[in-house]
């Protein structure tokens, strides 16, 4: 490494180095939980949302908050277009299912692109998380965006965050994001539940398992790192036509067999967090 890469490197070490930040809590919510997959495409806005549900079955409040300002994906996988009311001060949540739900993509045009500097984004950050008008969440679940950027580090500095999730496939490509994911969360000290394995393989009509992004990948991350290993989600037909249907699975069958993986996620967390 040259002596100006070490000079940038030691800055961007610097600029992420914990500070007495004063994290404020999310106004209307008692605990609040990231879900996070530092690599795009694993499935984590799937998982976000069908484990708030799963979640919503032990008999807690849930809320969804979409903060994935460049692609939002919330008002597809839940099936709502409508425009969040407001009082002048305070945006209001959507609501269905029994949960509360703010995205980006509520107020915006589903065709618009988000082509945002970062001090945009995190303006957008700073509006979702100070002006939303939450009513008595238990369970407030953030859908995270790909990478460790200004979304990121907002949150970590800002926003008093109970635990994180981290979703990856088992592919190695995808584990290297994981990777700088967990080191991310552990130097912001924001506690890491667990490690999910997300499309782990698929289950054949002839019955047989196809490990199809590699085999044993996360788990043997969690061990690497020291974090716990919460499950092992499968390539699902129905989970697919659930999130296109805009209707979760997990709502709209929890007695499913991913259904029921999702729960034994769910009570993982809420035993940790509780």
């Amino acid at each position: 490494m040259s002596n100006n890469d070490a000079k940038i490197s030691e800055k961007l070490n610097k600029d992420t180095e914990p500070k007495n930040f004063t994290k404020n809590p999310i106004n209307g919510t008692k605990f609040t939980l990231m879900v996070s997959s530092a690599k795009g495409g694993v499935g984590k806005s799937t998982f976000a949302v069908n484990l708030a549900f799963a979640i919503q079955k032990f008999g807690k409040r849930v809320g969804i908050l979409d903060a994935d300002i460049h692609g939002p994906s919330l008002p597809k996988i839940i099936g709502l277009n409508e425009k969040p009311k407001t009082d002048g001060k305070y945006l209001f949540p959507l609501e269905k299912y029994g949960a509360q739900f703010m995205s980006l993509g509520f107020l915006v045009d589903d065709k618009t692109p988000m082509i945002w500097r970062g001090p945009m984004v995190i303006s957008a950050i700073k509006t979702l998380t100070e002006k939303v008008k939450w009513k008595d969440i238990d369970f407030l679940i953030i859908d995270m965006p790909p990478g460790t950027g200004d979304t990121q580090l907002t949150f970590a500095q800002k926003i008093k965050i109970d635990g994180a999730i981290i979703i990856s496939t088992p592919q190695e490509l995808a584990l290297m994001d994981v990777h700088r994911g967990i080191r991310m969360f552990d130097k912001t000290n924001i506690k890491i539940l667990g490690l999910v394995d997300n499309m782990s393989f698929f289950i054949g009509s002839n019955g047989e398992k196809y490990n199809i992004f590699g085999e044993g990948g996360v788990e043997r991350t969690a061990k690497e790192f020291k974090k716990k290993f919460l499950g092992k989600v499968p390539i699902s037909i129905k989970l697919r036509e659930s999130a296109d249907l805009g209707l979760p699975l997990t709502y709209r069958d929890p007695n499913n067999d991913v259904s029921k993986i999702f729960n034994e996620i769910a009570n993982k967390v809420i035993q940790d967090i509780i």
